[in-house]
């Protein structure tokens, strides 16, 4: 009996202890477990506040690149590094704190500018663009994110440049899809770039590109507005040495991977798309850039008939100044050859300008004889402005020439601008002061007549709506006569060019979709003469930012015969102070340093 009552005890007793040893396993397991999902929790939350705060990094390095698109600085006072955003300590402008919510959390943020901003430089060999001269503006941005406890959890740092980079130092720049496909052999020495797809194609001789170059969208070899190709070569630096691109293709082909490797970082396929102004910023309204930036405007006003009214010198505010008004038309009138006249759309009141290309149309042109106009301003105040031909404010003179009629934001119109005897661009009065540089610019078409900048070469710039040019030979008599009375004699320009060009098949993206073909960089510039055996030589750059919107004419409806084209990119532009005047430019931002400072739960 007793040794029941003994092994009973010890059952009790190990029960016990095993109940005590069960419960002590459940007491670690409870702890770790609250310890595990403690710890998640706080993993989960300092993540959340990690990519809340980067998001805010991200958000105000945009914001910087937004307002030097808009073709302006970022300004403003950073706050005090001693507790930044917190009550008056915010700071002002483009670098004042600013608070966001983002994943339930509160991120503070501000902006801090380097003190040797900007700074001139040559984007290092290797890298995307290399080579080309940009404006760099450094700065860092702080992030904190805030719990809804009010606890700090994360304080990132981003150090980043702002590149701008203008865009006439492009051979070729298009904010499209681009087509190279030439008859005659062709050299472009300069980098080339489209935002869109990029067509590389040779009819019967060699293309040849002496510059790195860069596609946001696909590379083919081959045509775009068919499946066509051939074996004729296509070389590219590598950069050493030319490398031909796909020897063969029998029909059109998708550049791959393993085709861009040889060439050593000279081809880039699929890189981001960079910002570049739209054609509305050279559009004759107050708050466009180029309107509000300009020297002197010219307008041709037309009434509600057509018929002109007169010319006006405008303020950006787009009011006439009627005093220089005057003083233009005086001057036109006392001058060998008007600075400024007109060409009537009628063809039985002559002077008439007729372009096949635009359906037969008879132009209503706004004429500019360059030199004459330059004589008109060659005193030390233009008109009682102020202004001097050597006005370097901007790296030059802006000139800002149109017509306003009722049809002027037609998408289809028959207005232009015209310019000629311009060979040099200065006035021949003695004593007038040299023009440092110049830009031209038009909403309009704009036609170039004769030799453009041929002696005593400047930095220059024409940028319209269209760009159409006429050799030395040209004479508006024969406009309306069949191609073999307009024959074109030897031409040199030397100018950027920045223009809208047509898109094969009317849209943009996959070739293959047929449609009407734009005729490629080739013609660029509108011809209308029979330039057989004639050269036309250009130095310059080509920009494209789209579409024309006024002058609508295809390709195909062209008449003329192609010249000789002596063509090439204008290397005096690798120089940023060669430029012309407020060259357009694209932005875009190159990430430095990352640096996460603190975590605090």
């Amino acid at each position: 009996m007793m040794h029941k009552k003994i092994e009973r005890g010890f059952v009790l007793i190990t029960t016990l202890m095993l109940m005590g040893l069960i419960m002590a396993f459940l007491g670690v397991y409870y702890t770790t477990t609250n310890i595990e999902m403690a710890t998640v929790r706080y993993s989960k939350n300092s993540a959340t506040g990690f990519y809340s705060a980067e998001a805010g990094l991200n958000l105000r390095a945009e914001n910087i690149r937004s307002v030097f698109v808009g073709y302006n600085r970022p300004e403003g006072i950073s706050p005090d590094v001693n507790s930044p955003c917190e009550g008056t300590n915010i700071g002002s402008g483009d670098f004042a704190c600013q608070t966001i919510n983002i994943n339930q959390r509160t991120v503070k943020t501000y902006v801090e500018e380097d003190a040797g901003n900007p700074i001139v430089m040559t984007i290092p060999p290797g890298e995307r663009y290399q080579n080309l001269h940009a404006q760099e503006y450094r700065f860092t941005a702080r992030s904190m994110s805030v719990n809804n406890q009010g606890q700090e959890e994360t304080d990132l740092r981003l150090r980043f440049k702002s590149r701008l980079v203008p865009l006439f130092q492009f051979a070729a720049f298009y904010n499209k899809d681009l087509e190279i496909l030439p008859g005659p052999v062709m050299t472009l020495t300069g980098p080339v770039h489209t935002n869109g797809d990029l067509y590389l194609y040779s009819n019967s001789a060699t293309l040849n590109i002496a510059g790195q170059v860069t596609t946001a969208g696909s590379l083919y070899r081959g045509r775009k507005n068919d499946s066509g190709c051939n074996n004729q070569a296509v070389n590219i630096l590598d950069p050493l040495n030319f490398r031909t691109l796909v020897p063969v293709c029998p029909s059109r082909r998708l550049v791959l991977p393993p085709d861009i490797a040889p060439f050593n970082g000279m081809i880039q396929d699929n890189v981001e798309i960079v910002t570049v102004p739209s054609p509305e910023v050279f559009d004759p309204v107050p708050g466009a850039m180029y309107w509000d930036k300009a020297d002197l405007r010219i307008v041709l006003a037309l009434n509600s008939s057509e018929n002109p009214v007169g010319f006006q010198v405008r303020n950006a505010a787009d009011n006439e100044i009627a005093a220089q008004t005057t003083q233009l038309n005086a001057c036109a009138g006392s001058l060998n050859g008007k600075a400024v006249n007109t060409l009537s759309v009628n063809p039985a009141s002559p002077p008439v300008f007729r372009n096949w290309r635009e359906h037969n149309k008879y132009i209503r042109m706004l004429d500019i004889d360059m030199t004459a106009l330059l004589n008109c301003l060659h005193s030390t105040s233009w008109f009682g402005s102020g202004k001097l031909l050597s006005d370097n404010t901007e790296g030059g003179i802006v000139f800002h020439f149109t017509v306003k009629g009722p049809s002027s934001a037609n998408a289809a119109n028959n207005y232009a601008v015209r310019i000629r005897n311009a060979q040099r661009l200065r006035s021949t009065i003695a004593g007038a002061p040299n023009v440092i540089g110049m830009s031209i610019i038009s909403d309009q078409a704009i036609y170039i007549q004769g030799n453009f900048n041929s002696q005593n070469k400047i930095p220059a710039a024409v940028m319209a709506d269209t760009i159409n040019v006429l050799s030395n030979n040209w004479n508006d008599s024969n406009s309306t006569a069949a191609l073999s009375s307009r024959t074109a004699t030897d031409t040199t320009i030397n100018a950027a060019f920045l223009a809208g060009t047509d898109s094969t098949g009317g849209i943009e993206g996959a070739g293959g979709q047929g449609g009407a073909y734009n005729g490629g960089l080739e013609n660029y510039p509108r011809l209308h003469e029979n330039w057989s055996g004639r050269t036309l030589t250009y130095r310059g750059s080509f920009v494209s930012l789209g579409t024309p919107r006024h002058s609508t004419g295809p390709w195909p409806a062209q008449s003329y015969n192609p010249p000789n084209r002596d063509w090439n990119y204008d290397t005096s532009f690798n120089n940023a102070s060669n430029l012309p005047p407020i060259t357009p430019r694209f932005v875009y931002l190159r990430q430095e340093l990352f640096v996460r400072d603190f975590e605090r739960d």
